[in-house]
This record gives structure tokens, sequence and C-alpha cells, in this order.
């Protein structure tokens, strides 16, 4: 997924009514301000009762739904093996999204972690704070792309990062 591919996503999901953050590897490019690496896949945190729009808004780009795992996530994929993985949360009262994991855990994501804006292909984007951001990096096994994103986190932002990721 390239720049304009993103804000073509992000613009029809904002057509149908439904709020997004960028998470992931576009999440962290958007938090320093450019593109660092190739993505095969935008992640994004929505509400889950917006799931549903979501699925509308991107099948008229011709994505399908591939695979369906909600309440936690679901994907949808195009014939270009685009994919935008959506992890879903439902917001309490405190403005904190809470997604409930597949192992029936549920993760908390903060409020302030909803706060960020940033620019991806020269359009404002919403995304989750560089703290948040380092936060749902943990509790897995991370790859090369996890450790690229963390590494540019650090250097651009001097984001202190957990041992995991500064060795």
């Amino acid at each position: 997924m390239d720049p304009e591919d993103v804000v073509t996503a992000l613009d029809r999901l904002d057509k149908h009514g439904v709020r997004w953050w960028l998470d992931g590897g576009w999440g962290g490019d958007a938090l320093v301000g450019q593109q660092t690496r190739p993505h095969d896949d935008l992640d994004l945190v929505i509400e889950l009762a917006d799931s549903d729009r979501a699925v509308a808004a991107l099948s008229e780009l011709g994505y399908t739904l591939y695979p369906d795992e909600r309440p936690t996530k679901f994907v949808l994929c195009d014939e270009r093996d685009r994919r935008v993985d959506f992890h879903t949360v439902t917001f309490d009262a405190e403005g904190g999204g809470v997604q409930v994991l597949q192992d029936g855990s549920s993760y908390r994501y903060p409020p302030e972690g909803f706060k960020a804006r940033r620019t991806v292909g020269g359009q404002s984007v919403a995304c989750l704070s560089v703290e948040v951001q380092v936060e749902c990096h943990m509790g897995y096994e991370p790859d090369a792309n996890d450790f690229h994103d963390m590494r540019v986190l650090h250097e651009h932002l001097g984001v202190e990062l957990p041992p995991l990721f500064s060795s």
C-alpha cells in the first residue's frame, strides 16, 4: 500500500461516517511524517459498531472480507493483495477503547492514545499516539517490520524503547 492507497481508503471510510485511527506501520510513519518502509497493509483502530459500515465503504473499492475475527478484528483484502486490518474497540465512559482479544481477555487503549494527528500523503490523519504505538508492539514476538517501526520512532522522535527493542 502506498500513501495514495491509504488516503483513498481513509477518504472512503470518512464518506461512510467511520471514525478511524492509524496504527501499526502507517501509524508510525504518520507520526514521523514520512514513509519509512514498504507496507503491505494498513492497520486501523475503529469502533466495533462501525464495522459493517467499514466493510461496505471499502467494498466499493473492491475489498472483500477475509478473515472476520470480530469482536477482536477483521481484515479486508483486494485483488492486488492490499489489506486493511481493522482492530475493533468499544469506547468506555472515559474515552478509552476496549478491544476484546481472541483469548477472551481485553486490552484498553487509553483515551489520550486517540489524540494524535499527523499526515500521510499530504492529508491530515488521526493516529494512535507514540506511547500507544510502542505499547501495542509488546506482548507478541516482533518481526523485522516491528523492529524497524520502533527504531524509526526512537530515531525520529526520541522515544525510549522497551528492552526488547533497544538491543
